[in-house]
């Protein structure tokens, strides 16, 4: 499925957090259960309706208590990965990131061998040590340490991990743990106060506090595939990525997850992952080892005003039905192409991203009523969603994988994959990875480092967005799409292989 992003502030750049240094506690290497013990008192832990403000020192002190009871279930997140480096060439630039398209290998020069640290934050979720934290900050980890605030560290495992909202979920083996208890996004209102808690930096700065208020809701950046992020003046800085947003009860409303900055600081833009959304995460992580999602099997794009006339629309609202995945909850249910989607269980889409979010917030199984414009008349529809397929599960009905239809593959934009290619800073899209000389997409003129732009006239910036755009279209007779090439725009369009 396709969903579409506004452009957000265009002269910032989303900066993701990543860590640098390690931590200074002493590791726990015992193969006995570990129980927690710290002999500071914690803070009791209050509602904000238990917490009568008389006075500007009632308030210092709530704020006080709340970051005292709130401190020790977070925990630094240390990260080690081997990192295997050549010397190369500005010319082994593709063959490093692509491949040689001649078949003579990578580059042959030395190889140096490394270990890379990272660090980030997260928080305990239960006593006997499940811990949140973002996928961006133990992804690709060798070994992953957690320091507790009483100075001890203990090696983690990942339960599993979603990139789509990056949210990663660890457990250490322990007993007794301080742990924070979710507070429920859904009533978090713009004006509301926050605490930003994490571990940035480096030790000397383990475990800060920072305060602000809720400065928008329902924020989307691009950056993954489901997002409704929270907006925050609260300061979130390097090394906060994972740890909580607290709210005035003292619970996690959000994880912390990016920032908005020209400098790579924080500039009063933060955002963290709603702690609805984290938390119905974490339990599918748990219970299944993966998140299991919603999935209806539709390909659509917003309704333009040109869109809107040509539908015969009073005004622009819900979204465009492209395309039907075969054999999908919504063929059997008779959705057709045309058809323009206007309200999802009563409530009003105004765009794709919130369809995107409502229907993978659905679990297989579920039942969705979609409110539809067709041929000028409103309907209903009724349908029973059905688990959304793994990316790599992302085919045709003949059970082709997306490389297979397209005859090339396709990855991530990268900041050295930009830089190198003299991307401007602002395309979102695709690189192509490789691709068959022998493919139709390549006799039409696409060529390895391409970057894609859209599909089927649908913007995308993902390779989860790519595979789903691509096997919702595959029944086409021609796949069109449109590339940049050292700054020059252009179309392809191509028959997919059957």
């Amino acid at each position: 499925m396709h969903h579409h992003y506004p452009k957000f502030m265009t002269v910032l750049s989303v900066v993701l957090l990543f860590f640098l240094l390690g931590y200074p506690g002493g590791l726990i290497s015992s193969n006995d259960t570990y129980v927690y013990e710290n002999s500071n008192p914690v803070a009791e832990k209050k509602s904000a309706q238990e917490r009568p403000i008389n006075n500007l020192r009632d308030f210092n002190n709530a704020l006080v208590e709340i970051a005292s009871a709130t401190t020790p279930a977070v925990v630094t997140v240390r990260t080690e990965q081997t990192v295997r480096m050549q010397s190369r060439t500005p010319q082994d630039f593709f063959r490093e990131f692509f491949g040689d398209p001649r078949g003579n290998g990578g580059n042959e020069g030395q190889q140096r061998e490394y270990r890379q640290q990272g660090m980030g934050s997260g928080v305990i979720v239960s006593e006997d040590g499940y811990i949140l934290t973002n996928n961006h900050v133990v992804a690709s980890a060798d070994t992953i340490y957690v320091g507790l605030e009483n100075g001890d560290e203990l090696t983690a495992e990942i339960v599993g991990t979603d990139p789509d909202s990056d949210i990663a979920v660890l457990r250490v083996d322990a007993q007794n743990l301080p742990f924070m208890t979710f507070g429920n996004s859904d009533e978090l209102k713009t004006g509301e106060m926050v605490l930003a808690v994490g571990s940035p930096l480096n030790p000397g700065l383990a475990h800060s506090v920072s305060q602000g208020i809720v400065s928008s809701t329902g924020r989307s950046l691009g950056l993954m595939t489901f997002e409704n992020f929270i907006q925050t003046d609260a300061a979130i800085n390097r090394g906060n990525s994972g740890g909580p947003l607290v709210n005035m009860d003292g619970n996690i409303i959000g994880i912390n997850t990016a920032i908005a900055s020209q400098s790579g600081g924080f500039q009063g833009i933060g955002f963290a992952i709603p702690s609805n959304i984290a938390s119905s995460i974490m339990e599918s992580i748990i219970e299944h080892g993966s998140v299991i999602r919603g999935f209806i099997g539709i390909s659509f794009e917003p309704v333009s005003e040109n869109i809107a006339r040509a539908f015969g629309l009073e005004r622009t609202r819900g979204i465009l039905v492209n395309d039907i995945v075969p054999d999908s909850p919504a063929e059997e249910a008779g959705m057709q192409s045309g058809d323009v989607i206007i309200e999802v269980n009563g409530e009003t889409i105004r765009e794709p991203r919130e369809f995107q979010f409502e229907i993978a917030n659905m679990k297989p199984g579920d039942e969705v009523s979609l409110t539809i414009i067709r041929n000028g008349e409103e309907e209903s529809v009724d349908i029973t969603l059905t688990q959304r397929p793994q990316d790599d599960e992302m085919a045709a009905d003949d059970g082709g994988s997306v490389e297979d239809i397209t005859g090339f593959a396709v990855r991530n934009l990268s900041d050295e994959i930009t830089e190198q290619l003299r991307i401007p800073p602002n395309v979102e899209g695709v690189v192509v990875e490789s691709i068959d000389q022998n493919s139709q997409a390549y006799r039409n003129n696409l060529r390895q480092g391409d970057v894609i732009i859209a599909v089927n006239q649908n913007p995308v910036i993902s390779v989860s967005e790519f595979n789903s755009i691509v096997s919702a279209g595959a029944s086409r007779d021609v796949i069109l799409l449109q590339v940049i090439r050292q700054n020059q725009r252009f179309f392809v369009a191509f028959e997919p292989r059957t």
